[in-house]
C-alpha cells in the first residue's frame, strides 16, 4: 500500500517520543563521551570516531563529513527511505497513534498497525496457556524434566514463563479459536498453527514439547522455543519467522539481562536456552542466548547498546560444533573487533562442557573466574590454529605459519599487530629466543602488503594529485607505518649522505621532532654518541670522499653496537644501499622535507584526536569557554595538517 500523507500531529508525537541514541545505536556502535556519545561515522570511511550524538539536543553531527540531523533524517539517509516510511515505522515502534490527512486511508493504515498489537496479545495468551498446561497432569513429565534433569526451581520456571505444549494436534488451536474466538488467520500469522497439507483444517505448531517463551527487549512475547521430550527431531524447534519474530535479530533473555549487562559492563552469549536460564538461576544474569544461529551483526549491536566498554564474551560449547559456531560468530563481527569497537573474548569451558552442565558440577564463582580469564578472540584464534599441530614437522609448521599470517593481515591497528606478530614469532620459535627476530622478520615480510594501503586521511589528497604524474601523495596504513618509513629515510640519508647530515639535523631541530620508534631512537643516540666523542671529526674526515666518510660512521656504529644485538637487527638494513635506494638518495634534499613533514603530521594528528575527544566530552552550555578553546585548537590543528599535507609531495613507499 502506498503510504499516505501523515497528519502533522502524528509527526510531532513521533518526534517527542523518539530517542536518537536508541535509534542510532542500532546502526552505529556508540561509546559514552562526555555528555553525549561518539562512534565511527556510517556515512564515510574513518578509523577514529568523529561521529557524535547528543541525547540532550536529539541531534547527530560528524566532524569528518559534516553529516548532521535528527533521528528521522538519520534513518532516511542511512536506509535511503522516504520521510513517511521512516515516521510510520517509528510510530509503530513507539506506539504512536497514526492519523492521516486523507480519512479514507486511515482505516487500512490502522489495520496494519493494529496487527502487531494483536500478535503481542495472542503471544501473551498462548504463553499463559502453555504455563497452565505445565501444571496439569499431562505436563508432569515436562515439569519433572525441568526440576530433576535441569535442577530448576519453581521460581526460575515462573521467571522465564516455562510451559508445556500438549501432545494433541489441535489443543491450542481449539482453545484460541473456539474458546477465545481469535481468527484463524491471526494464529497463522503468529506462527502458532499450520494448515494441513490437504488444505482442510489446521494443527498446532508445537506439540508435546517443553515451551520456552521468547521476549523482545520490552518483555513482550514474540515467539517460542520448543524442546522435545522424546526422540523427535529437531531437538529444538523455534517459532517460524513472523511480523514480530526473527531469530537472526533476537537474543533470548536480553530483556532480563539488560540491567546486569549495564551494571557489569559486559555481556555473555551462550548457545542454548538452558545455558542462559541456568546461569541466570545461579545469579549470573548478564547472559543471553543466540537461538541456535550464528551470532549476527544486528544481535551484537543490540548487546553493545548496554555496555560502555563494549565487552562481549562468547561461551559456546567446546565441541567441534561449538568451535565452528564461535568461528562463524567471529566472522560476522570481525570487522568491529579488528577496529576495536568490540572487546571480544572467547570462553571454552573445561571438559567440553556447556554452561548448564558446568554449573551442575562447579560453583557460580568458578564460572565467574573463567569469565575473567577468558582469552581475547585473537589469542583464542591463534590457540585454535595450534591445536594438534606439531611445529617440528615442516609441513605442519608451514601450514600454521600461513594461517597465522592470515590472522595478522586482518589487524589494522599497528600496535596490536606488532604485539601479535611478536607473540606469533615466539610461538614459531619453539622456545629458542635466538630464532624470534628471524621468525618475526619472516612474518613481517608476508604481511607487508597490508602497509601499502593508503591512509584514509590522505585519500582525498591522493585522488586530487593522481592525474599529475610528477606529484605523489604520502600513503601509509597507520601512524606506525608512517613513522617507520619517514624515520628510516632520514636515518638512511644521514648514514649515506654526509653532505645532507646538517639538513637532517636542522629539519629535526626546526620542527622540534624526535625519533619515536625505539629502534630508530636507539640508532640516533648511537650516532650522536659517536660524533660527539670525536670533537675533531670534521678535521679527521675533511679530506675523505663522502663514501669514505659514510663507511667510517657506519663501521664505528657497528663496533659500538655489538652488544645490542636485538636493536641492531632492527636497523641493520639501513646500513646497506641497493640500486633503487641509491637513486632515491639523489633526491635527498626533497625527501628530507617530505619525511620530516610526515613525522610532524603524525604528531599533529594525535593532537587533533586529543582535542577532538576533549571537545566532544565538554558541554558547550555549561562550559562555553572551554568548549570554544577546544574547538579553536581543533581548527588550528586541522589547518596545520593541511599545510603538512602540501609539504608531503613524495611517496615513501616509492622511495624506499
Amino acid at each position: 500500500m502506498q503510504i499516505p500523507r501523515l497528519h502533522p500531529d502524528t509527526i510531532e508525537q513521533v518526534k517527542q517520543r523518539i530517542d536518537i541514541v536508541d535509534v542510532i545505536s542500532e546502526h552505529v556502535v556508540l561509546r559514552k563521551g562526555g555528555k553525549g556519545f561518539v562512534g565511527l561515522c556510517p556515512f564515510h570511511q574513518e578509523k577514529s570516531p568523529s561521529f557524535s550524538v547528543s541525547p540532550t539536543k536529539q541531534m547527530y553531527y560528524c566532524f569528518g563529513c559534516n553529516a548532521s540531523g535528527d533521528a528521522i533524517k538519520f534513518l532516511m539517509e542511512s536506509g535511503k527511505r522516504s520521510f513517511s516510511e521512516v515516521v510510520l515505522d517509528l510510530a509503530r515502534r513507539y506506539q504512536v497513534s497514526v492519523q492521516t490527512l486523507e480519512p479514507e486511508q486511515r482505516q487500512e493504515l490502522q489495520r496494519q498497525l493494529s496487527l502487531r498489537e494483536q500478535l503481542y496479545e495472542i503471544g501473551a495468551i498462548a504463553a499463559q496457556f502453555y504455563q497452565h498446561a505445565l501444571r496439569q497432569p499431562q505436563g508432569q513429565v515436562a515439569l519433572n524434566y525441568l526440576q530433576s534433569s535441569r535442577q530448576l526451581s519453581m521460581e526460575t520456571i515462573q521467571t522465564f514463563g516455562l510451559g508445556y505444549a500438549p501432545a494433541g494436534w489441535e489443543t491450542l488451536y481449539r482453545y484460541l479459536v473456539e474458546q477465545k474466538r481469535y481468527p484463524v488467520q491471526l494464529l497463522l500469522q503468529a506462527g502458532l498453527i499450520r494448515q494441513r497439507q490437504s488444505g482442510e483444517g489446521y494443527y498446532d505448531y508445537f506439540r508435546d514439547r517443553l515451551i520456552i517463551p521468547i521476549a523482545d527487549t520490552q518483555g513482550r512475547v514474540i515467539g517460542f522455543g520448543g524442546r522435545t521430550l522424546g526422540e523427535e527431531q529437531p531437538k529444538y524447534l523455534n517459532s517460524p519467522e513472523t511480523e514480530l519474530f526473527s531469530k537472526g535479530k533476537t537474543l533470548f533473555a536480553l530483556d532480563q539481562a539488560k540491567p546486569a549487562i549495564s551494571q557489569l559492563d559486559s555481556a555473555v552469549v551462550v548457545e542454548g536456552y538452558f545455558d542462559a536460564i541456568t546461569l541466570h538461576a545461579a545469579g549470573i544474569t548478564n547472559v543471553v542466548a543466540s537461538l541456535g544461529t550464528a551470532l549476527s551483526l544486528e544481535q551484537v549491536r543490540q548487546l553493545l547498546r548496554y555496555s560502555e566498554s563494549k565487552q562481549l564474551i562468547l561461551n559456546f560449547d567446546a565441541d567441534a560444533a561449538g568451535t565452528q559456531a564461535a568461528q562463524r560468530a567471529i566472522g560476522e563481527i570481525a570487522e568491529l573487533a579488528y577496529r576495536g569497537e568490540v572487546q571480544l573474548r572467547i570462553l571454552n569451558l573445561p571438559e567440553g562442557k556447556d554452561a548448564d552442565e558446568y554449573l551442575h558440577t562447579y560453583t557460580p564463582e568458578h564460572y565467574r573466574e573463567l569469565l575473567k580469564a577468558a582469552p581475547l578472540w585473537l589469542d583464542w584464534q591463534i590457540q585454535q590454529i595450534l591445536v594438534d599441530k606439531d611445529l617440528k614437522s615442516a609441513s605442519q609448521f608451514q601450514q600454521v605459519a600461513q594461517q597465522l599470517v592470515k590472522v595478522l593481515k586482518q589487524i589494522n591497528n599497528s600496535d596490536t599487530r606488532n604485539h601479535y606478530l611478536c607473540h606469533c614469532a615466539e610461538l614459531l620459535s619453539l622456545g629458542d629466543a635466538r630464532l624470534v627476530p628471524l621468525r618475526a622478520e619472516n612474518l613481517m615480510a608476508q604481511i607487508a602488503p597490508l602497509n601499502q594501503r593508503p591512509h584514509p586521511n590522505v585519500q582525498k589528497y591522493r585522488s586530487r594529485t593522481q592525474s599529475n604524474s610528477t606529484t605523489k601523495s604520502f600513503p601509509a596504513a597507520s601512524d606506525r607505518s608512517l613513522l617507520e618509513q619517514a624515520e628510516a629515510l632520514l636515518l638512511r640519508i644521514y648514514l649515506h649522505c654526509p653532505e645532507h647530515r646538517s639538513a637532517v639535523s636542522d629539519a629535526l631541530k626546526e620542527r622540534d621532532l624526535q625519533f619515536s620508534l625505539s629502534h630508530h631512537r636507539f640508532l640516533w643516540r648511537q650516532i650522536l654518541a659517536v660524533t660527539s666523542s670525536q670533537s675533531n671529526i670534521q678535521k679527521v674526515t675533511h679530506h675523505l670522499t663522502p663514501t669514505a666518510t659514510s663507511l667510517d660512521l657506519i663501521s664505528r656504529l657497528q663496533v659500538c653496537c655489538l652488544e645490542s644485538e636485538t636493536e641492531m637487527t632492527q636497523v641493520s638494513h639501513l646500513f646497506h644501499v641497493d640500486e633503487k635506494t641509491q637513486q632515491d638518495l639523489l633526491r635527498a634534499t626533497y625527501v628530507i622535507q617530505a619525511a620530516a613533514a610526515c613525522m610532524e603530521r603524525v604528531l599533529c594528528e594525535k593532537q587533533y584526536r586529543h582535542f577532538l575527544e576533549l571537545w566532544q566530552q565538554t558541554d558547550p552550555e555549561q562550559e562555553p569557554e572551554r568548549s570554544q578553546f577546544y574547538y579553536q585548537s581543533l581548527y588550528k590543528e586541522q589547518r596545520r595538517l593541511q599545510k603538512l599535507d602540501r609539504q608531503r609531495q613524495f611517496s615513501l613507499t616509492d622511495l624506499i
